[in-house]
């Protein structure tokens, strides 16, 4: 966790959730079943604006990709970065300390028993991440901690939820291990598991469908957890 997670809102929604400047210039666009590699939309801190910082929404390759990597291929090893050693890991330390971001999300995939499940509140998700830009361009991970509650039931990992009253200090606070603590309890209540169907799967599948409630067989289910 996390490999697969739906990103639909327009530039336009994403920039006014976040009170973000919007550099994404029409190149984002709906993705119900956004894999590794793939381009995603990130919010980070702009300290170099001319009005001083600022947050940016932005297009970053999903996968961070170190200065050091020969290959930008390095980055597919790379999604994901966990809380316990993200202070300290060659490939994300120096980001903790100062690119982290925020990656908006609908909705993130688990499969528990080869069945998929589809993590989701109304509002939707910030992803707590980290960014880099080099050579290879501009590429991110999502930081994962161990699972709380009910999501035990469907996998041992979970994405670092940032609610948005900790979005400003998520992204311009001094590196601090205590930023890495885990959304409350409250919260993660909210989240509705749901069963959806094989067809998210297969990367190459896209549309609203992947994300619709399964019963028996057919979409419109109550969550089985």
């Amino acid at each position: 966790m996390c490999g697969r997670y739906a990103t639909t809102k327009s530039s336009v929604d994403l920039s006014d959730l976040f009170g973000a400047f919007d550099e994404t210039e029409g190149e984002l666009a709906p993705d119900y079943n956004l894999a590794p590699t793939d381009p995603t939309p990130i919010v980070r801190a702009d300290s170099a604006a001319e009005r001083g910082p600022r947050r940016t929404l932005t297009i970053a390759r999903w996968g961070l990709i170190p200065s050091w990597a020969d290959s930008p291929r390095v980055g597919a090893r790379m999604i994901n970065a966990r809380a316990e050693t993200v202070p300290t890991a060659k490939a994300f330390a120096s980001s903790f300390q100062g690119r982290r971001c925020l990656v908006p999300v609908d909705g993130w995939f688990e499969w528990f028993e080869r069945n998929p499940f589809f993590m989701t509140i109304p509002d939707g998700f910030a992803f707590g991440g980290l960014w880099t830009e080099n050579r290879h361009g501009l590429s991110c991970t999502i930081i994962t901690t161990a699972a709380m509650g009910r999501l035990t039931q469907v996998h041992n990992r979970m994405p670092l939820l940032i609610q948005p009253e900790r979005w400003e200090e998520w992204l311009t606070a001094p590196a601090d291990p205590a930023l890495l603590i885990q959304a409350d309890s409250g919260y993660l209540d909210a989240i509705e598991i749901r069963p959806v169907g094989p067809a998210v799967g297969n990367v190459r599948n896209d549309g609203p469908q992947l994300i619709a409630r399964l019963v028996n067989g057919t979409v419109g289910q109550e969550s089985l957890f």
